[in-house]
């Protein structure tokens, strides 16, 4: 963050941490604290007001308990398990896998002859794979044929093309052989709905692509 300029990163725990959902993870810097501590009007929200959690995170600090509330203790456990396998895989080594994953599922779906959000690769994420519908595809009715296939994907969340396009995540704890199997339940589901293409076209250009 000091590197960056980065005053404040905020995430949650089930992005490419790879721990279940529940936790809100904030790093703040010492500009952004000062920016918190100079304010002149309460904070409206409870559970997000820094004045209550600061004696938590100082006490931690200290190697001392201290909570204002029932902490969601099982989530605290996984997280120091993730962060554990984070470190021992090593910060760079996470990232290339990161950025193999998304080499991968990227051909797979152009492959397959299905556009992406990005209009540009440099503009996508290495963490998440964002395909158009082709024409003719009903969304619902392909996802349904994913999750039959013993695959979950996300729905769009852009307000203006939400419709549109739907994602795949390959962050955290992914593997090239979760990517691979996504890629062939997606092949499934498509020819379900009928569309037509040349069948494990995706899954190949994924696995050489993913040699590259």
């Amino acid at each position: 963050m000091a590197d960056w300029g980065v005053d404040l990163a905020l995430t949650a725990s089930q992005k490419a941490i790879g721990v279940p959902p529940g936790l809100a993870l904030l790093m703040v810097g010492p500009r952004a604290m000062a920016v918190f501590q100079a304010r002149k009007t309460p904070v409206l929200s409870y559970y997000a007001d820094w004045t209550n959690w600061l004696p938590v995170m100082q006490a931690y600090e200290a190697r001392k308990p201290g909570y204002f509330a029932t902490p969601a203790v099982n989530l605290i456990f996984a997280l120091n398990v993730s962060l554990g396998l984070i470190l021992a895989e090593g910060m760079q080594v996470r990232f290339a896998r990161h950025v193999m994953l998304s080499r991968a599922c990227k051909a797979g779906v152009q492959a397959l002859g299905l556009g992406q959000v990005p209009l540009h690769p440099e503009y996508a994420a290495n963490t998440m794979t964002a395909p158009r519908f082709p024409d003719g595809i009903n969304g619902p009715d392909f996802l349904a044929r994913v999750g039959k296939a013993g695959v979950t994907l996300a729905g769009g969340l852009h307000p203006a093309i939400r419709a549109e396009y739907f994602r795949i995540g390959h962050m955290g704890a992914a593997s090239l052989g979760d990517v691979l199997a996504t890629l062939g339940a997606v092949e499934n589901a498509l020819a379900g709905c009928g569309y037509t293409f040349t069948p494990g076209a995706g899954v190949a250009a994924a696995s050489s692509a993913a040699m590259r």
